[in-house]
């Protein structure tokens, strides 16, 4: 029994050495085949091929046309740019001027927004049709319209238009009619034949507060209401209005008719 166990041994001993010399004899031809790898220069790489690009051509702006004329966000761009020029505001008409007055608080002026417009005495910062009074000075008015101060000569909104005549029959309109006025030279009492000269005046009877001579002022004076619409010339109660206008203001008045 003790005999097999040495043999056993023995093998096993065996066994190991031969298995140990396997192992060193592999590892040492690994490191023969690692060393002469190592040993074998290594060949040359081919030298590297390099391409020059060509020169880039003139940059010029007609290249760019489709560029600016497409844009990827907007399908109605357009490169010419089209400015929209609106046309100045046209100065309206100024107001027609009748007169002036001043009564010691200040100048008045009787305008109307148009011709044929009801007339009425105004006073700077009023506001007379699309414009508003600023001034009044003796060579002119100053106006304000858009923001803007435009200067009117009185030459300039005076109404040379045709007055309105207001005549009718008395049997139509009693409170209305027309005066006519005989007038012969002296040398028609002689014997001697003159042409008669007949003058039709308008003859404007109203009533009201706001027309119409004002209070007496002796010698067959009147005044002015404020506010009269009456135009000058007119004959109102057996008055005619006179408007009188000088550079240094103006007078309104009524005197009897002889």
């Amino acid at each position: 029994m003790r005999r097999n166990l040495i043999l056993l041994d023995l093998l096993l001993a065996v066994l190991i050495g031969v298995v140990s010399w396997q192992f060193w004899t592999g590892y040492s031809d690994r490191l023969r085949q690692q060393q002469a790898f190592l040993k074998i220069p290594a060949p040359a790489a081919p030298p590297a091929l390099v391409s020059i690009p060509a020169p880039p051509g003139q940059v010029s702006a007609a290249n760019y046309v489709e560029v600016a004329s497409v844009l990827l966000f907007s399908k109605d761009r357009n490169p010419t740019v089209i400015v929209d020029v609106v046309p100045p505001k046209q100065v309206p008409a100024f107001p027609r001027y009748y007169g002036m007055m001043n009564w010691g608080g200040g100048p008045k002026v009787i305008l109307a927004p148009k011709a044929g417009d009801p007339q009425k005495s105004y006073v700077p910062g009023d506001t007379v049709g699309d414009f508003k009074l600023v001034t009044i000075a003796q060579s002119g008015l100053v106006f304000e319209w858009d923001g803007k101060k435009i200067p009117a000569k009185y030459e300039e909104m005076k109404d040379t238009s045709a007055p309105r005549q207001e005549t009718a029959s008395t049997g139509s309109q009693g409170a209305r009619g027309a005066s006519v006025v005989n007038v012969s030279s002296p040398a028609s009492s002689g014997g001697s034949e003159s042409p008669v000269k007949r003058v039709t005046e308008p003859v404007v009877n109203l009533s009201g507060p706001t027309r119409g001579p004002g209070g007496d002022q002796g010698g067959g004076v009147r005044g002015c209401v404020p506010g009269d619409s009456t135009p000058s010339g007119a004959i109102v109660d057996g008055y005619r209005k006179i408007v009188s206008v000088n550079p240094f203001g103006g007078g309104c008045r009524w005197e009897r008719v002889q």
